[in-house]
């Protein structure tokens, strides 16, 4: 089996799409958690703490010297990326959360379904055939 096709087979089983899928609404969300952090959730916090802009927030080592841009430490562009990981980090431990307990019920629902085990019912036709 070539390289080409063993690599095709391994692209279209179930799980390598669900994964890509997965990715891009990964991606996506990521997009939307950042948005909603730098636009919507810091500058309502900026302004509690007295008019602060956390995306200026920077310690200057080198001040700008014509064309050259200043040398800063952008701690509050840093804050913002935290925040948008524990928004993203607390998302993704609640469906997690949410899917294994799904997945529990489904489980517990078809032990439930499943009926008597073949023991039981070879125990069942002996008992029968006894009679």
């Amino acid at each position: 089996m070539s390289f080409i096709s063993e690599f095709k087979d391994f692209a279209m089983k179930g799980n390598v799409v669900d994964m890509a899928v997965g990715i891009i609404i990964g991606a996506a969300f990521g997009k939307i958690v950042a948005s909603f952090v730098s636009d919507v959730l810091m500058p309502p916090l900026g302004l509690i703490l007295g008019g602060v802009n956390f995306s200026e927030l920077a310690i200057v080592l080198q001040e700008a010297q014509g064309e050259v841009e200043a040398v800063a430490i952008k701690y509050g562009a840093f804050i913002q990326t935290i925040v948008d990981f524990i928004i993203i980090a607390g998302a993704i431990f609640v469906a997690i959360k949410v899917m294994s307990n799904m997945q529990r019920t489904n489980e517990s629902e078809e032990a439930a379904d499943t009926g008597p085990s073949q023991e039981e019912l070879l125990t069942e036709i002996r008992d029968l055939l006894k009679k």
